[in-house]
């Protein structure tokens, strides 16, 4: 066993920074989570994924690579879009990609597209309310800048949904 007299303890700077961090990390979901259930009945997940699948190309990506863009495990994924299916919001077809292997894609419907349109601005406003109302244009840059480098350190496989435009992976 190690020591733990060892460790590299947190200044006080640090700890200060850390319990804001993990405090905001403690308050914001579950205030966003609030949001979507109350004016669109989804919780922040739901919303992800359709989302996701709003901004990609055909509005349909593979079920792995959807799970990987939504961060959440395949099965939590499935009994999601399961939800999503019951609304008429979502549905899942088989395709075959260019090496001929068969993968199920999730493909938003127009009536999710629908939902989608009606949910963002409500979303939005949250959003602002919650975060970026509360912080100056240039903190609205450190914060992406923070954001990326605290992403790259702790899931740098999730670095890629950063974009404008998320480019999911090509695997089923």
């Amino acid at each position: 066993m190690s020591d733990p007299t060892a460790a590299p303890w947190l200044s006080d700077d640090e700890t200060s920074a850390w319990m804001a961090l993990t405090a905001v990390l403690t308050a914001l979901p579950p205030a966003i989570d609030a949001q979507l259930k109350r004016d669109a009945g989804i919780n922040f997940f739901e919303y992800t994924i359709l989302s996701s699948l709003s901004q990609a190309p055909g509005r349909a990506v593979r079920m792995g690579s959807l799970a990987h863009l939504a961060a959440g495990s395949p099965s939590r994924l499935s009994h999601a879009v399961s939800r999503l299916e019951k609304h008429g919001w979502v549905a899942r077809r088989v395709s075959i990609d260019s090496s001929e292997n068969r993968c199920v894609e999730a493909v938003l419907t127009d009536a999710g597209w629908d939902a989608v349109v009606a949910t963002a601005p409500d979303h939005v406003r949250e959003a602002r309310r919650l975060v970026f109302d509360a912080l100056t244009p240039e903190q609205v840059g450190q914060l992406a800048k923070i954001g990326r480098q605290l992403l790259t350190a702790a899931a740098p496989h999730l670095t890629s949904c950063l974009g404008d435009k998320p480019t999911p992976p090509e695997t089923c």
